[in-house]
């Protein structure tokens, strides 16, 4: 068996990548928080979100429990998996996962950063550590609801370069996971207003929407000023930049999207 290792700190998306990862690699079968997944479906295990405390899901996430175990060994011996990747927050963690399962050594290692950008990686964090959404990369339908009565939702599907769905993934709020942070929709567009209505180029700025499922996407239109004796493109660009700086500083994360449309020129009462 080829052994792939895929490690990062909490929070940085590694779940999130791990059936794209694995597509791209031709791995059959992921060992992710304590689940064997093949082919985007749980096969054997439980999930170390579903612990009551952090030390209880560590423990579970690395086998520590007899029982535990041995169902996921003995789904290993049934399915005779010809490469596998084990997902860790160290590659210390994905050692000890390999020992546990006696797979043998690992092959390969990547870290987090290997698979995602610096922007994915923030994004990942903000909807951690601010919202307590954790990621499990199996169907909606197979995650067992009664043990998150807070909260759980349909996350995406995971979708191969060919348009072929490879899995799904499912959001969750364990019940280690005490601490969560409410941001109104109004916070961000108050953010977008500000730096919008500081550029000296725009006289109007109107049909803001601000959409919030993970992260926020901005649309909105503006009003630029006459005479165009600059460069829209330029500016445009800029302006998205400073937006995107201004939630950097603030979520220490950048917008899904920020899609800006240019509706109109028209002269500031003041510009000369």
């Amino acid at each position: 068996m080829e052994i792939y290792s895929l490690s990062g700190a909490s929070g940085t998306g590694k779940s999130t990548s791990a059936l794209q990862f694995a597509h791209n690699h031709h791995i059959h079968a992921i060992i992710d928080d304590g689940l064997l997944i093949i082919d985007g479906e749980k096969v054997a295990g439980t999930s170390a979100k579903f612990e009551k405390s952090v030390l209880r899901a560590v423990r579970r996430a690395i086998f520590d429990e007899e029982a535990h175990r041995t169902e996921v060994l003995n789904a290993l011996q049934k399915f005779e998996l010809p490469s596998i990747l084990l997902i860790g927050t160290s590659t210390k963690m994905t050692k000890k996962i390999a020992e546990r399962l006696a797979l043998g050594q690992i092959k390969y290692f990547y870290k987090v950063e290997d698979v995602r950008s610096e922007k994915d990686i923030e994004r990942a964090r903000f909807v951690r550590e601010i919202q307590g959404q954790h990621l499990m990369p199996v169907p909606f339908r197979q995650v067992e609801q009664n043990f998150f009565k807070r909260f759980i939702q349909r996350g995406m599907d995971i979708i191969a370069p060919n348009r072929v769905k490879i899995g799904e993934t499912t959001l969750v709020r364990p019940d280690f996971h005490q601490q969560t942070i409410t941001i109104a929709k109004s916070v961000y567009t108050d953010i977008v207003k500000h730096v919008v209505e500081s550029n000296s180029l725009v006289t109007r700025i109107q049909h803001l929407q601000c959409i919030v499922k993970q992260v926020p996407r901005i649309s909105f239109e503006i009003y630029l000023a006459a005479p165009v004796n600059y460069s829209i493109p330029e500016q445009i660009l800029a302006l998205q930049q400073a937006i995107a700086n201004s939630f950097s500083v603030h979520f220490h994360m950048e917008p899904e999207q920020i899609n800006i449309h240019v509706i109109g020129i028209e002269r500031k009462t003041h510009y000369s």
